[in-house]
């Protein structure tokens, strides 16, 4: 059964977004390569990232693991959601589709995958 396997928290200022969730949670983050995004590492396990807010109401997004980002995509549209960001890879990681389900939350699928290219 999928679970949150992601979660992405937007930022407007790096430092004090990095500053509030260590201090709050005790979350490590490391530095994403070659981008301005940090990846959170929990006690817990379920990892996450943060980024810089893309448009003005960007929320916290969960990702939901799921064996086929494809196959999950067609059944949100199938039950009367919307792919905001089709499939796309994550280069050895995975794939991942945001979408918005028939409320008008935001969510994202995520297919792990090494292969990723």
């Amino acid at each position: 059964m999928p679970s949150i396997a992601h979660f992405e928290i937007p930022f407007d200022d790096a430092e004090r977004a990095k500053k509030f969730y260590t201090e709050l949670f005790g979350w490590k983050l490391e530095s994403y390569p070659g981008m301005e995004y940090w990846m959170i590492h929990t006690q817990e396990g379920t990892g996450g990232g943060m980024m810089r807010r893309q448009y003005p109401d960007h929320r916290i997004t969960d990702y939901f693991g799921v064996p086929s980002v494809s196959d999950f995509s067609a059944k949100v549209e199938k039950l009367g959601g919307k792919i905001l960001m089709p499939k796309m890879a994550v280069p050895r990681m995975g794939y991942f589709a945001v979408c918005m389900d028939t409320e008008g939350n935001v969510f994202g699928l995520w297919e792990e995958d090494p292969q990723a290219i």
